[in-house]
């Protein structure tokens, strides 16, 4: 069974950064893909960042490129999120998410069984 824990948000202003993690147990599959998504009071979930297992492929959304980078540490079995220049708009609640089937496009919510709890992220202006 799948586990997944974010931690890390916080509450900065505009220009700061944060580092959220995606910590993960019970994953066994020989190829998957992690996403961190948000989602922010009253909007639907978007994809924000990907990275797939074992190629380490990542893909972004364009609101955060160049700004947000993902990572995995395999020995620590995390996801890092580094997140710089935070804007207001980045305010939302941050969730990850594996899928191991990868049929659908990285940014579908509906791609994915796996879900954390979530971790809240504030950008002040």
């Amino acid at each position: 069974q799948v586990q997944l824990v974010e931690s890390g948000g916080g509450s900065v202003q505009a220009g700061g950064s944060l580092r959220l993690s995606c910590a993960a147990s019970g994953v066994t599959y020989r190829s998957y893909r992690t996403t961190w998504f948000r989602q922010a009071p009253g909007k639907e979930r978007e994809g924000v960042a990907v990275i797939y297992y074992p190629s380490r492929l990542t893909f972004d959304a364009e609101s955060v490129r160049g700004r947000f980078t993902i990572s995995q540490d395999d020995a620590k079995s995390t996801v890092y999120l580094q997140m710089s220049n935070l804007k207001p708009d980045d305010t939302g609640m941050y969730y990850c998410a594996v899928d191991s089937t990868i049929r659908d496009m990285w940014y579908h919510p509906s791609a994915y069984a796996n879900w954390g709890q979530g971790t809240q992220v504030t950008v002040s202006s």
